[in-house]
């Protein structure tokens, strides 16, 4: 079997966390402006870390595996 977590996890973590699509931090006018639809290089280093910090804890500190397959 092969775990999928380090595939799966990250691919729905960055579709959630892509600048502008649900949220930017931050803002161009507020802190956290919902589906804007806009970027900045800032959000995108804040959404780099925040990334960062969900990938490592979910497939480091947590430890989740899938298993697909036979």
């Amino acid at each position: 079997m092969q775990d999928w977590a380090g595939v799966f996890i990250p691919l729905v973590l960055f579709i959630l966390l892509s600048p502008g699509l649900l949220c930017q931090i931050p803002g161009k006018c507020r802190f956290i402006e919902f589906g804007n639809f806009h970027t900045s290089a800032v959000s995108i280093v804040v959404h780099a870390v925040i990334f960062f910090c969900f990938a490592a804890i979910f497939l480091i500190a947590i430890g989740v595996h899938m298993d697909l397959g036979s």
